[in-house]
Formats: C-alpha cells, sequence, structure tokens
C-alpha cells in the first residue's frame, strides 16, 4: 500500500498537478507583474465597476481579480514611469531619491547604493532565487570606448549616436548589481536606447546575424514601427514586436527552472507592454495578437493579457499556483495617445481626469490586483488607499523578512488587508507626484491638493498650492471644481499645504511595516 501512494504522489508531481512544496507552511513563490502604462480602464475588471461596455476584454488578468483581492483605490507612486519604478524598488516616495525627477536613460546613472534596499535584496535575504525580466528604466552602466576603465557618461559624448559607448556588457546599477540573481533586461524598454537585450548582464544577440548597429529612423520605416526617441546603438536584428513575446518566454522558464526547489522564488517581471512603440506580435502563446483590436494600443493591451495568462499556465503546469504570490499593477496611469483606441470609445482611464504625466487621478490611478489562491478569498475588493511603494513591505510580510530601520520609509504592509484581519488600518493620507511639470499632490479624507513645484528651485522647496479637489463627491465629478479660489476652503488648502510639507521636510517615516 506505501509503495502504490509513493507511486501515486510521483504520478501527481510529475504531471503538476501537486508541489514539491508543501502549501500548508512553505514560503510562497512571490511574482510582480508592473505593467507600463496601463490605466484602470484598460482592465476590463475595473471598466466594468462602472461602465459595462467593454471594448477589450482582459480575461486573464480578470481572473487574478476573481481568485484574489482587486483595490479599487490604488495609485502609482508618480505618473511617469521611471520616477514610479524607483518608488516601487525601494519603497521610498520619490523625493527621497538623488533624482526625484529623474526619468533614467539608457546610459544614465543609477540612484541605487549598496545600502540601498531594493525589491531584490530584500528578496536575497528572505532566501528567495531572485529574477528581474523586462524593463530596468533605472540607469545602467556601460564602458566608455575611450577608456573601459570608465563608466560612459553620456554628457560627456556629443556625438549624435553615443558611439562611445560600448553596449556588448552592463558593467554597474543593473538588476544583477541589486539584488537579483537572473536578469533579463532591457535598459530602456522598447522605447530608447540601447535598442538591445541583456541576460546576466551580457549583450544577447536577438538573431544569429544579430551585429551592434545604429538604429536610427529609416531603420524603423524599413522595419514598420514608429520611432521617437533617441537614435542609437542597438542591435541590428532589433524589432519591438519581438520582445514582448521573448520576456514572457524567459519569465516562463524562469518558474519552470525554478519550481519546486528546496528555496522559493521571486520574480519581478516588467512588462515592454503597452509604452510605444506600439508594435503587437503576430502572435503569441498561439493567439494571434495583430490587427484583432480596434487600434494598435489595444493590441498591446490584449498581448499584456496573454503574457499573464503565460505566466499563470506555467505555475499551474508546475503545481505551484495555489502558493505563488502574484501582484499586477502598472507604473503610471493610461495613455491618450491613439486616435483608433478613442474612436472606439475605449478610455484607459476609465471615468477619471487625465492619463500618463497628468497630476490629475488619471495620471496615477492603476490597477492593483494580489493573487495568493491559499490565502486570500477570491472575489474580493478593497477600496483603502494602495500605492506602488507599499510591495516591498507586503511581500517582506509574506517572506517574514525584517526590513531595517531607515529603509523603506513610505511602504505600507498589506497583508493585514490580503487576510481581512480586522485589526487593520489604513494610511492617513497619501503623497503623490506628477510628470514632467512638476506637480505634487496630497490627498487626505477625499480632499486632494495639487501643488506646483518651481522648476527652478532644485530643492523643491518652492511650493504654490494651484488645485483642490474634493474626490468625495460624485464620482463623476471628480477634479471638475477647482476650490482652490473658493474663500470657505482656505483652511483647507492650508492644512494639506502645511501636512504636506512638514511630511516631507521632516523626513518622517510614513510606511507601516509590521
Amino acid at each position: 500500500m506505501k509503495t502504490c501512494f509513493s507511486a501515486l504522489l510521483l504520478v501527481l508531481f510529475t504531471l503538476g498537478l501537486i508541489s514539491a512544496q508543501n502549501p500548508s507552511n512553505a514560503k510562497p513563490n512571490i511574482i510582480v507583474v508592473l505593467a507600463d502604462d496601463v490605466g484602470v480602464g484598460d482592465i476590463s475588471k475595473y471598466r466594468r465597476l462602472h461602465n459595462p461596455k467593454i471594448i477589450i476584454e482582459t480575461p486573464n488578468i480578470d481572473k487574478l481579480a476573481e481568485n484574489g483581492m482587486m483595490f479599487t483605490n490604488a495609485h502609482a507612486p508618480a505618473a511617469l514611469c521611471a520616477t514610479s519604478r524607483y518608488s516601487i524598488m525601494t519603497g521610498n516616495y520619490n523625493y527621497r531619491s538623488p533624482l526625484p525627477w529623474g526619468v533614467w536613460g539608457g546610459y544614465s546613472k543609477g540612484v541605487f547604493t549598496e545600502e540601498t534596499l531594493t525589491l531584490g535584496r530584500l528578496m536575497k535575504n528572505a532566501n528567495y532565487n531572485t529574477a528581474f525580466i523586462g524593463k530596468w528604466h533605472l540607469g545602467t552602466g556601460f564602458r566608455d570606448k575611450r577608456n573601459p576603465e570608465e563608466i560612459y557618461n553620456p554628457k560627456s559624448d556629443k556625438d549624435k549616436f553615443s558611439i562611445n559607448v560600448d553596449i556588448t556588457k552592463i558593467v554597474s546599477d543593473g538588476p544583477m548589481q541589486n539584488g537579483f540573481d537572473y536578469s533579463f533586461n532591457l535598459p530602456s524598454g522598447i522605447q530608447n536606447v540601447p535598442y538591445a537585450a541583456y541576460e546576466n548582464d551580457e549583450w544577447y544577440p536577438l538573431n544569429k546575424h544579430s551585429l551592434i548597429g545604429i538604429i536610427d529612423k529609416e531603420y524603423a520605416n524599413r522595419h514598420g514601427f514608429t520611432f521617437d526617441k533617441k537614435e542609437g546603438y542597438g542591435d541590428s536584428m532589433w524589432q519591438p514586436s519581438e520582445i514582448g513575446p521573448l520576456i514572457a518566454n524567459k519569465a516562463v522558464k524562469f518558474i519552470k527552472d525554478n519550481s519546486n526547489k528546496d528555496k522559493p522564488f521571486f520574480m519581478y517581471y516588467c512588462s515592454q507592454a503597452v509604452h510605444g512603440p506600439h508594435a503587437a506580435p503576430e502572435e503569441i502563446d498561439g493567439i494571434k495578437i495583430k490587427g484583432t483590436t480596434p487600434s494598435k494600443h489595444l493590441d498591446m493591451v490584449k498581448e499584456l493579457d496573454v503574457q499573464i495568462k503565460m505566466l499563470v499556465d506555467e505555475l499551474k503546469r508546475q503545481g505551484v499556483y495555489e502558493n505563488t504570490v502574484f501582484i499586477f499593477t502598472s507604473d503610471n496611469g493610461g495613455l491618450h495617445i491613439d486616435g483608433d483606441t478613442w474612436n472606439a470609445r475605449h478610455e484607459s482611464s476609465d471615468i477619471y481626469r487625465g492619463c500618463k504625466n497628468d497630476p490629475y487621478e488619471g495620471g496615477s490611478r492603476v490597477p492593483f490586483i494580489v493573487s495568493w489562491p491559499i490565502k486570500i478569498k477570491g472575489q474580493t475588493k478593497s477600496d483603502v488607499p494602495v500605492l506602488g511603494t507599499d510591495i516591498l513591505a507586503t511581500i517582506a510580510a509574506i517572506s517574514e523578512t525584517k526590513i531595517e530601520k531607515g529603509q523603506a520609509l513610505d511602504s505600507y504592509n498589506l497583508l493585514p488587508f490580503l487576510s481581512q484581519s480586522k485589526r487593520t488600518k489604513s494610511r492617513a493620507h497619501i503623497m503623490l507626484q506628477g510628470g514632467s511639470h512638476k506637480e505634487v499632490m496630497i490627498i487626505k479624507d477625499g480632499w486632494k491638493l495639487i501643488i506646483q513645484v518651481d522648476k527652478k528651485d532644485k530643492t523643491n522647496k518652492t511650493r504654490t498650492p494651484i488645485a483642490l479637489f474634493n474626490l468625495n463627491k460624485n464620482i463623476w465629478e471628480h477634479e471638475e471644481f477647482n476650490y482652490i479660489n473658493n474663500p470657505k476652503y482656505i483652511k483647507k488648502v492650508k492644512s494639506l499645504l502645511e501636512l504636506y510639507s512638514d511630511t516631507r521636510d521632516s523626513g518622517v517615516f510614513t510606511g507601516a511595516h509590521f
């Protein structure tokens, strides 16, 4: 009988129906997926909260929400991607960064030191196998051809194509220097130099015929995609439509190779979708993508949804889905750049005003979904305020890992909400950052103050209130009526401005780790 039972277990394990890890007591695997430029209106489960008419379905992302908790008052830390990525990686508000308004290029110097707690370092401390896959966008160091002992500085190179940078190897400031055991990295995603991919810091040729060459507008025209960023070095076989399937398959392989091992895994997967250029693949995972929706933009939304399907399917094949924490969110609000999307009456920002780069709700409102089948009750929603900064403290709590004093100062542990504990207390207020126009925002008790920071004041201490909105009113009136010049609300403006300034200037800890 014992022999038969052992044989049965072996068969079930081989078929992926059970896991080598004991789901009742093993630490869970953790996957964090960061979409690029996806608003709440891009996810059909969120869109249905306010509008039954859906232009594009996202069934796989919807299933995550149905099997877990869906946060309906979630924000990216900033309305632009690189600044948000800093906060998500560190659990700190943007103003704590040496470059609080930085949009790091592929050759920029990073801002993380060896002491900075990052998602990768946190999970290595927790004894996880760690991986970063996708768009980095936090600065990357390459050698200078003129002096291979030096890190290339684009400010010292006036050449149009930055020909003095050696892009064959990442030597600093990438994922592997910041806590990740494995990296498949695009330093600037699909939108900027270098137009190349790197596996464990080494250039990853996209084709057996690949060479290092110049990617310019003429190249883009020949290969059928829009080019609107800097011209420069890249892989001679560069095609942005092939990047999504490439990174998704790398993520699937990582799951396959690291499931059912002695150590759990952590993967931070930063999709290229749906940032421009909008060049969807013909198909991914056997599902046709290109030309199957009303716009090139929405093709990318569909591709993102299939990428999620690929990750979940592999977790199930490996028998580890039930004990895997899956967090899905976006780096900023949705896009308003494709006329075909607009003509189809799809609204990436859903009912909210504005879009990416705006200080309005549409610039920072994002989907935020957490699935953990053996722990989180499905079909649950929460309207507590949530930020991308909260990911770090949350996975620290899940992995039972201590955050040292002075780290992740603005990260709020969401585990009590996920477990629906009665002893939960949400943050008293949230502080956000806008985009390139340098606005900051504070929201407390449903009142939102937008503050203009003087662009010439590098200390950011010149702060002028420019808008006050009551988010408690009818949802359709969000940010429609600006009360900034209404004498009735002078005290409200003053108190919110003082709260923002006192919090920021004092450097006070605003998170709640445990």
